[in-house]
């Protein structure tokens, strides 16, 4: 090989080992010992073995001011390219803690601006794996301009790629919003924090001393602030967990999901046991999903926020089915403000990205009381009934036990588009239970008689013989056929294979004005 070939490839592979070797041995090691993986060892865990590709792997940053020029490393703090997961094409970045703290400057988001470009382009997931100290200081104005140019990306491809994050490190200030925009957020439970302003700010500003754990970490934004979806022990489990999600969703939203085969399983003529017929008691309805659900195929989907609603994704038959149903075992399954914002961004996902949404119904209410009321349970009820009523894709119901009032409208009735309704035997359909509505339209009957509490039995039992049954609804078109507990599963697959070709469009608009 001549002379000139050897120097040029030995200058290449010089400059590669440079860009491999990151923050250095030591700051590796530490990487590791905080039980954290380095950002190459992320992507190798994200994608199938071998197909990786690292793209911009030399750029670095172009600032010289406060020793920039003796800081600077080639990548600049971020590992972005693209691979294959499940055999299929995504991109991604990952930011690097042992460069600068994987500080965002200029270069360092024009790499996963890039990644992103070609995410979109190509109509193929972008993962982002965040571990940041945030905005680089020395850079000041463009590194905040970089946040600006992912958050439009961000938005850009919303609805048309499926977007995911990964919180594997700290992810503080505006650099929490490219996640909050994306449709998925990751976090490690001990290693990940998010939050907006950090302990030391809040401390100066407050007085109150908390731990950025405390502040931000994986257990508030899994349980109390919803902002995340997924919570696994650590690096590589999330990331597994990110593989696992990819596999029921689309490429985008012209694409449709995987078919993957598994065990058909239908014990769904054990139903009429696990479901009380008296409508005070609770069940986990997560048993009602997996009495009909393909074998293990039950992926839910923010398990430990607004626990009132269950939301995840199924098959049925090997494929991706989107599920909604409220939780009786907690809260009896009302819908409040919390469930009312989880349910409503589940039904919008599905619906861009065309996977079809089976709705669970026993309902009692939107919660009462004046807490909900001053927090705007109308409002964010409203995006209930706006979500169902915007999806096309095939929309099915089965109404278990209770179905009352405005929160038998919100999921999923009949009037909101649902294109089929099934109803158990055990189903009451009113605007309220007996009760409640004896009290109100047999007021003055019972006040009447010489024993108002055996006219208000008789009018209750009037009540449910009359109203507190699916047949009336049936009778009225809003329910499309009453079926036995033991037929679930079989009814649910036959409306669904019949919608397989459904098409649906909605006005020529910009977009909804969803009430946010």
């Amino acid at each position: 090989m001549q002379e000139k070939w050897l120097n040029d490839i030995a200058a290449l592979n010089k400059r590669r080992e440079a860009a491999a070797a990151a923050g250095g041995t030591a700051r590796i090691d530490k990487q590791h010992a905080a039980g954290k993986l380095t950002a190459r060892e992320r992507m190798e865990a994200l994608f199938d073995d071998d197909t990786f590709v690292e793209i911009n792997d030399m750029i670095s940053a172009r600032s010289t001011d406060f020793g920039m020029d003796k800081k600077k490393k080639p990548g600049d703090g971020v590992v972005t390219g693209y691979g294959k997961i499940h055999g299929r094409t995504a991109f991604a970045s990952s930011q690097d803690f042992t460069i600068g703290g994987g500080s965002l400057g200029e270069a360092h988001a024009q790499k996963i601006c890039r990644a992103m470009d070609l995410a979109l382009a190509n109509k193929a997931p972008f993962i982002s794996i965040n571990d940041s100290g945030g905005a680089r200081i020395e850079e000041g104005i463009d590194s905040l301009s970089g946040y600006a140019d992912i958050f439009y990306r961000n938005t850009i491809s919303s609805g048309v790629i499926p977007q995911i994050s990964v919180i594997l490190g700290p992810c503080a200030g505006g650099a929490c919003y490219s996640p909050a925009i994306c449709d998925y957020i990751f976090m490690a439970e001990n290693n990940s924090q998010m939050y907006i302003t950090g302990p030391a700010v809040v401390k100066s500003v407050t007085g109150e001393v908390i731990s950025a754990a405390d502040l931000g970490g994986a257990a508030v934004h899994s349980a109390v602030s919803g902002v995340a979806q997924f919570v696994y022990p650590d690096d590589l489990s999330c990331l597994n967990g990110v593989r696992r999600l990819l596999a029921y969703l689309p490429q985008n939203n012209e694409d449709h999901s995987l078919i993957i085969p598994g065990k058909a399983v239908d014990r769904c003529s054990t139903l009429a046991d696990i479901v009380p017929a008296d409508p005070k008691k609770g069940y986990d309805v997560r048993e009602i999903i997996n009495s009909f659900a393909d074998e293990n195929s039950f992926f839910e989907v923010q398990p430990d926020f607004a626990r009132n609603i269950v939301v995840g994704f199924a098959r049925l038959n090997g494929k991706t089915l989107g599920i909604v149903a409220n939780q009786a075992a907690f809260m009896a399954g009302s819908l409040d403000i919390n469930a009312s914002d989880k349910g409503a961004r589940f039904i919008r996902f599905c619906d861009c990205f065309n996977i079809p949404i089976l709705t669970l119904v026993d309902v009692p209410a939107f919660l009462p009381g004046s807490q909900q009321e001053h927090n705007g349970i109308i409002r964010h009820g409203a995006k209930m009934l706006f979500a169902y009523a915007e999806a096309v894709v095939p929309k099915v119901s089965v109404i278990m036990r209770k179905a009352y009032g405005g929160a038998y409208i919100a999921m999923n009735s009949k009037g909101l588009g649902a294109d089929i309704v099934y109803a158990w035997p055990i189903a009451e359909i009113a605007v309220m239970g007996a009760a409640g509505a004896v009290a109100i339209i047999g007021k003055s009957a019972i006040d009447a008689t010489e024993d108002p509490a055996a006219k208000k039995a008789e009018l209750i039992r009037e009540y449910n013989d009359k109203f507190m049954n699916p047949y009336v609804a049936a009778e009225h078109g809003y329910v499309d056929e009453v079926i036995h507990p033991a037929e679930t599963r079989e009814r649910i697959v036959s409306a669904f294979e019949m919608l397989e070709n459904k098409a649906k469009t909605l006005p020529n608009k910009k977009h909804g004005n969803i009430p946010l």
